[in-house]
């Protein structure tokens, strides 16, 4: 039996992304989405609760600002105290794991898809999914994009506007487009929290 387009997804395999059975999971993270981002004023933070219930894990004190919008929300694991802040955007295609006490700025992009390079292949909508790993107290200043397959240590902080294309070493400061590591003492742009 052949396996299931959501199956090669969740396998790492290259897979397409027009299917009836991806659409309506996509459709199904729309609709927690919509719920989440129109909670009354009184609510702020709070993660609604279709939102929460679709994601792979909410641990006490995860806050999602909203507006806020992902693709299917099953693949995301946000642990304790982490904060997303107004804007945020994950393409969770692949999982995507945000480690305990993590803060990320408004307008944080995180990418999971990655689309095929042979044109036709990328217009029948084949892609591969690779997972996002960001470690525990990390700063992610706003508007920084990551890119599918990419993990970030423990302890690093990431300017605002950054572009990260590599693995980021726990510990270390980057920012840039694409992110490079900063010199000791060199101010890094973090953008609001």
């Amino acid at each position: 039996m052949a396996a299931t387009e959501l199956q090669k997804m969740q396998a790492g395999e290259w897979y397409t992304c027009i299917d009836r059975e991806l659409a309506a999971l996509r459709e199904r993270a729309r609709t927690a989405v919509h719920q989440h981002n129109t909670m009354p004023p009184g609510q702020r933070g709070a993660i609604g609760p279709a939102l929460a219930a679709l994601l792979a894990r909410a641990a006490p004190g995860a806050i999602i600002e909203a507006p806020f919008h992902c693709a299917y929300g099953m693949n995301i694991a946000l642990g304790p105290e982490v904060f997303l802040n107004a804007g945020c955007t994950i393409l969770d295609t692949a999982p995507v794991v945000i480690g305990d006490g993590s803060l990320l700025g408004p307008g944080v992009h995180i990418y999971c898809a990655d689309h095929h390079k042979d044109r036709s292949l990328r217009k029948a909508g084949l892609e591969i999914a690779r997972p996002v790993t960001i470690g525990i107290d990390v700063w992610i200043g706003g508007g920084t994009i990551i890119l599918p397959g990419r993990t970030i240590g423990d302890g690093a902080v990431i300017g605002a506007g950054s572009v990260v294309t590599r693995d980021v070493a726990p510990g270390s400061r980057v920012a840039g487009n694409p992110a490079r590591p900063l010199p000791p003492g060199q101010a890094v742009s973090e953008g609001a929290r």
